[in-house]
């Protein structure tokens, strides 16, 4: 069995340089340096003890990573991504928890990571209120907060990593714009987030900077739990047939994430209406179902991916060195142009 001196011998490096990977100390490594580590312990197969390494630190190479609901595919995507760039990069196991947006859930879970050794905690939730976040940081939990702005002016120790919510809405809707939409909805479930109410302004936004102020309207949903992250489908689904009786009734929707979006083109085709041809939607997220829906989707792509890599990086370095300053990242939607959106019908027709 391989030992730390054999991974060093084999990296051209010295055994701290080892150990300072092993436990996420990279910050001030070369990358040149970092992947002379991790091809030598790739080739030579070597398996840290970790018992030998929490009796050593009291912290378990493990991160909690609290979302809404795995219901949503979403999250099981993001979850999927952190856990690779954990495992992979710094051997860091992942923890998952379902906390509903429900703050009481969520200090729950602070206590039940800090009671099982596990310092570092990824949080979904987008949630206004943070003072609980920072509470559990205080008690020693290195977090970063993901979907989210960071509060303007306030002092916080929580990394903020998020996509340009913003943004995403304003791409959705100038593309209804571009392609002649003149009735336009923002289609939501009714609990009110950060990310939720950043989407609601770009799609005002977009619709003010084309004169249709007027036109533009947020539509919601009720939903079981106060914000039914695990409901967006069947809110979709319901929405759609109130939307159908409306009049007059919008030809352009975007939905506040991919799930709700396929509520609605299932919704739509049940009250007897066309996507595209009477109805063109737009989803946010990316989900790779989005391609297979028919239509397939428009959407909003987010980048995952690289989002997840900073995550855990962020997560990492900062449990390592408590003296890297926390940060807010913030990361750039693409619109992905599929077959759920075409001219409205009056366009088509020249009426």
């Amino acid at each position: 069995m391989s030992t730390i001196a054999d991974v060093a011998r084999q990296a051209g490096v010295s055994v701290s340089t080892i150990s300072n990977v092993l436990n996420g100390r990279i910050e001030r490594m070369s990358r040149e340096t970092l992947e002379r580590v991790q091809t030598a312990i790739a080739a030579l197969d070597y398996r840290p003890n970790r018992a030998a390494r929490q009796l050593k630190t009291g912290h378990t190479p493990m991160l909690g990573l609290l979302v809404p609901s795995i219901a949503n595919p979403m999250y099981g995507y993001i979850a999927r991504e952190v856990e690779t760039a954990a495992q992979e990069r710094f051997e860091h196991r992942v923890v998952l928890g379902n906390t509903y947006r429900n703050q009481a859930k969520e200090v729950g879970f602070f206590d039940d990571l800090l009671a099982h050794g596990v310092r570092g905690v990824i949080v979904i939730s987008s949630l206004i209120d943070e003072r609980h976040f920072e509470h559990a940081v205080q008690r020693g939990l290195v977090m970063v907060s993901y979907d989210r702005r960071a509060t303007p002016g306030a002092a916080s120790a929580i990394d903020h990593v998020s996509v340009d919510n913003h943004e995403a809405a304003r791409l959705a809707a100038a593309h209804l714009i571009e392609r002649g939409h003149r009735e336009l909805a923002f289609v939501t479930a009714s609990g009110v987030t950060m990310s939720r109410s950043e989407k609601i302004r770009g799609f005002r936004a977009a619709a003010e900077a084309a004169g249709l102020a007027a036109h533009a309207r947020v539509i919601d949903g009720s939903t079981s739990s106060e914000y039914g992250d695990s409901e967006m489908a069947d809110v979709g689904r319901r929405l759609a047939a109130r939307i159908a009786a409306e009049r007059p009734r919008p030809t352009g929707l975007v939905a506040v994430n991919d799930m709700l979006a396929y509520g609605l083109l299932a919704g739509l085709r049940e009250a007897g209406l066309s996507v595209p041809g009477d109805v063109s939607v737009i989803g946010m997220d990316g989900l790779f179902l989005s391609a297979l829906m028919s239509p397939a989707l428009t959407t909003v792509r987010l980048p995952v991916p690289a989002m997840a890599q900073t995550i855990v990086e962020r997560v990492i370095g900062r449990m390592a060195d408590p003296g890297i300053a926390p940060g807010e990242f913030l990361f750039t939607p693409e619109l992905e142009r599929r077959d759920s959106v075409a001219a409205p019908p009056a366009t088509r027709s020249g009426t």
